[in-house]
């Protein structure tokens, strides 16, 4: 806790002097401390994301990037501003925060942090962005600009990977400062995002900001446009984002295209990086095939795409159950799951047809474009894979359009106060959760609050794994787990290994002496195929 206390007080100054950088180039976001830092953030995120098509992002960028935002923050007497921040919200500042870097130090439970987020760190700050990283594991195909972000800082400023909780602090920042008080409410929630780099986190306060602002007649369409791209950038189930202010331009301020450019630039980079990793414009979709060597093996992607399939029905009926259903049983089934999700599910499409009612009673253009934005999102969400985590962020959207006019400071502090006892009593006794909602799967991995945490932050450390060779691949495997969070590179979890085994094929470097330059999959030939078979025994008797 006081380790992720020191990051916070430590990168603030940084982001705030690169964000004054950003300013200079692109525009102000909105005035205030908190405007400086998310600048800071989208433009030293989009640098770094540049910088690591060719370099890897280890201690020597997080070095020179760190002294350039102090030298900003120090020449520009940005200090200042901290020192003018309202001397009546110190006290509910310091409050918010003590709460966030409490919960921040928890261990993390959410498995992506295991099998995703910190693996791709790992490759980030070791190698850079790896051309066809997705033909050595799919799920490393994201690269998440969140993800770069995080790994830049991850060397000596944040080295346990709590830069979302650093993010809640100025959350918390722009709250005060924009006296958007219904947004207290959100942070409770957003809580449970804070020990993990999920990139959940991320989008929702960042869309609930630029909604916020968009709500409030931002002018500044360039730079929100830019900053919608961003998010999009960062996760693109938040596809609502850009398209809410693309149509926000047009139809309120009718702009023309040039306030568009960068963002549109934005987009260019992720679309870009996505290809050089994955080998397609968008993961995990094979839309958009320019040929490139290092694609995907398309029966790799077929697997990925029914597994995507069965987690929409939360793994409860078999693919081919789940092909034999008629149009009606898709939809009664998605609403009849057992658990939790099937009310999450319920609640989604209810909010839904309210928010639209809402939007036709209200006749406000900009409600109208929120809500379109939303139902283009949700439709696509539903046709791709209804999973509940790639919508959650619509019940934000909805309950702040709904209510902000009604909320007012004592309210939401009450609500936050209240509901943040809440989320730390869950996370301190986790056997509440599993005896109470036992279909959260999540809350069977929570582990509880250990004295440690008040000091440092609860981290889990497995540095078991063996070594396999297939064909000019030496790479290794956690052993008896399935997640690579703590195996030295080149790692491949197991998942992927029998996945690859199965369609007769397996990741090799392009380079044998260098997997920095990237990596292929080729079919096996048959000493290639006794290789993986001793591999897929070896794996399987482990776990017998």
């Amino acid at each position: 806790m006081i380790l992720i206390l020191f990051s916070t007080i430590f990168l603030l100054p940084v982001l705030s002097g690169l964000g004054k950088i950003m300013e200079k180039f692109f525009g102000i976001l909105f005035q205030g401390i908190s405007g400086k830092i998310l600048s800071g953030i989208m433009g030293v995120s989009l640098t770094w994301t540049v910088f690591s098509f060719f370099i890897p992002l280890n201690i020597y960028v997080e070095v020179t990037t760190v002294l350039l935002g102090l030298l900003y923050f120090f020449k520009e007497r940005l200090y200042l501003e901290f020192y003018r921040f309202p001397k009546k919200d110190l006290f509910l500042t310091v409050f918010i925060s003590f709460i966030i870097v409490f919960t921040g130090s928890y261990y993390p439970y959410i498995l992506d942090h295991f099998g995703y987020y910190v693996p791709t760190i790992q490759w980030l700050t070791e190698y850079g962005l790896i051309k066809g990283i997705s033909n050595l594991d799919l799920t490393l195909g994201q690269m998440s600009i969140w993800h770069i972000f995080q790994a830049g800082f991850s060397n000596f400023s944040d080295p346990f990977l709590r830069i979302n909780s650093i993010l809640l602090v100025i959350y918390t920042l722009y709250i005060l400062e924009r006296k958007s008080w219904i947004q207290l409410c959100f942070i409770p929630i957003l809580l449970l995002f804070s020990q993990s780099p999920s990139p959940d986190l991320p989008v929702i306060i960042f869309s609930l900001i630029i909604l916020n602002e968009v709500i409030s007649g931002n002018r500044n369409i360039s730079i929100l446009f830019a900053f919608s791209g961003f998010v999009f950038a960062i996760k693109p189930t938040m596809i609502w984002l850009p398209i809410l202010v693309f149509l926000y331009n047009f139809f309120i301020f009718k702009s023309d295209f040039k306030k568009l450019l960068f963002g549109g630039l934005i987009l260019l980079l992720f679309f870009i990086k996505n290809i050089w990793t994955f080998g397609y414009p968008v993961f995990p979709i094979s839309i958009g095939d320019f040929g490139f060597i290092w694609k995907p093996n398309p029966e790799v992607l077929k697997t990925s795409s029914q597994y995507a399939i069965l987690k929409t029905y939360d793994m409860q009926y078999s693919y081919e159950e789940i092909q034999s259903f008629s149009t009606w049983e898709h939809i009664k089934n998605w609403f009849f799951l057992k658990g939790i999700k099937s009310k999450i599910n319920s609640l989604f499409i209810l909010s839904l047809f309210v928010f639209s009612v809402f939007a036709w009673m209200k006749k406000k253009k900009l409600i109208t474009l929120i809500c379109i934005s939303l139902l283009i999102k949700s439709i696509l969400v539903l046709a791709f894979s209804a999973q509940y985590r790639f919508f959650i962020d619509v019940f934000f959207v909805i309950f702040f359009v709904l209510f902000h006019e009604y909320s007012d400071k004592r309210k939401s502090i009450a609500v936050f106060s209240v509901f943040s006892l809440l989320f730390i009593s869950l996370l301190t006794f986790p056997t509440l959760i599993q005896q109470y909602i036992p279909s959260f799967q999540l809350g069977h991995f929570m582990a509880g609050f250990k004295k440690e945490q008040l000091y440092q932050p609860s981290f889990y450390e497995y540095h078991q794994f063996d070594s396999f060779k297939v064909g000019n691949l030496k790479f290794n495997v956690s052993k008896n787990y399935p997640y690579n969070f703590e195996t030295p590179l080149p790692a491949i979890s197991e998942s992927f290994i029998f996945d690859d085994a199965k369609a007769g094929i397996f990741p090799q470097p392009i380079d044998k002496n260098n997997i920095a330059k990237g990596f292929i999959w080729k079919r096996m030939t048959y000493k290639e195929k006794k290789e993986a078979e001793t591999v897929i025994n070896k794996i399987e008797n482990i776990h017998k």
